[in-house]
């Protein structure tokens, strides 16, 4: 499903979506102003690594039940997953480098 758009995740859509392939997955709110700024980059991330890997964000207002099972408690909250597993977690914004260089060590 990679694609080199920023897809909007929920908790009916979540396990599918990080379950095959590797997933970046953005934990964010609307209030948060370092989310915001996660956002542009985000989508920079996605046009660059292409197929590489699948980029998506995760309203924790709206999915809660999502955001409890990793235990959201800041945000941003950017989790690298692998097949389904957790292979990488970062709290708070993050480079478009950083982002890039976890997802190709992910490949």
């Amino acid at each position: 499903m990679p694609n080199n758009e920023v897809i909007n995740v929920n908790d009916e859509s979540f396990d599918k979506v990080i379950g095959s392939g590797v997933v970046l997955v953005d934990f964010w709110a609307e209030w948060c102003g370092p989310c915001k700024m996660q956002g542009p980059i985000l989508h920079t991330v996605a046009e660059k690594v292409g197929d590489k890997a699948t980029i998506a964000k995760l309203n924790v207002d709206d999915n809660r039940n999502s955001a409890a099972k990793y235990n959201i408690s800041s945000i941003p909250t950017i989790i690298l997953f692998k097949d389904g597993e957790v292979v990488n977690q970062f709290v708070g914004l993050q480079s478009e480098e950083k982002l890039i260089s976890i997802i190709e060590s992910a490949n």
